[in-house]
């Protein structure tokens, strides 16, 4: 029996990796912080708060996962780069390491990030790009990646630390772009953006999310990006959302100021996604785009 458990259940990734999870007939086991739900759809819910020690070692004795996907973290827009919290985070994810080793657990997966990497390269591979990040989000994560590789091979333990680029979705907070953009324009507001000349890799979070749970059920070792491996401006992206919405004249491309270290090209290499892994996205921007721009519809019709 493959029995996992999921961190940042709820999140806007982690949503997304359950019902691919008991595609692949594991048994899932969900952690949030909110009032536990029981057993929902096939997902056996616990409730805790992962920033406390005491917390986690009960959980890991009860459940006793044979997998687990760690993606919780505070990514809170405009202040998860700089923000502490990300050091408890290291911590609490190093209790957590130790917990799963003491229950025999056998395959590991935390979520990384592109913000690891030394952006003035553009295009990002595994082992020739530097990681030389400069934010405190990206620091906590690389160091927690040399930890867990550490922690894994003295443990006799499977481990992959999948590195999420640029994404959209469903469940996105709804200060990032896309979300941004679809409510403004769903909304008949003005959509003020900078010049949108920032050439990124977006990929669609339903990708994402399967990617990891690929990721999860095979033998992979190590770091792997997992990215559209497409270069796309973000005004291209934009322009799509007001097409689509059939709003574009409320875009307002450079309304206001880029970041004065904005890095021009961010490109994950996918090799090892695409060959490794032998894992390909299945949504096309349009596509991805067309699911947000409905979900945030239904949302906005809701008062949300």
């Amino acid at each position: 029996m493959k029995r996992v458990l999921v961190t940042g259940a709820t999140g806007f990734i982690g949503s997304h990796c359950l019902a691919p999870l008991l595609e692949r007939e594991f048994e899932v086991h969900a952690v949030t912080s909110q009032p536990a739900m029981g057993e929902k759809s096939g997902v056996t819910w616990h409730q805790a708060n992962l920033l406390e020690v005491d917390a986690i070692r009960p959980l890991f004795d009860q459940v006793r996962p044979t997998h687990l996907l760690h993606l919780a973290w505070y990514v809170v827009p405009g202040k998860v780069m700089t923000s502490g919290i990300s050091f408890d985070w290291v911590s609490s994810s190093l209790e957590m390491m130790k917990a799963f080793a003491e229950v025999g657990g056998g395959r590991l997966i935390i979520s990384g990030s592109s913000y690891e990497y030394d952006w003035s390269y553009g295009f990002c591979n595994e082992v020739l790009t530097p990681k030389a990040a400069n934010t405190v989000y990206g620091h906590c994560k690389n160091a927690l990646r040399v930890l867990m590789e550490s922690y894994a091979q003295t443990h006799r333990m499977s481990c992959a630390w999948p590195r999420i680029f640029f994404l959209y979705g469903p469940n996105e907070h709804p200060d990032r772009l896309v979300s941004s953009v679809v409510r403004s324009l769903l909304r008949g507001e003005e959509a003020r953006c900078s010049h949108g000349n920032q050439i990124r890799d977006y990929l669609f979070v339903q990708d994402v999310a399967d990617a990891l749970v690929a990721t999860l059920d095979s033998g992979i070792e190590g770091a792997i990006n997992i990215g559209a491996g497409q270069p796309i401006t973000l005004r291209e992206i934009v322009s799509t959302i007001g097409r689509m919405i059939e709003r574009p004249e409320l875009i307002r491309l450079g309304a206001i100021p880029s970041r004065s270290n904005d890095t021009p090209l961010v490109i994950a290499d996918i090799g090892r996604m695409t060959n490794d892994l032998g894992w390909k996205p299945r949504f096309s921007l349009e596509d991805g785009l067309r699911i947000t721009i409905e979900w945030w519809r239904s949302e906005l019709a809701r008062g949300v």
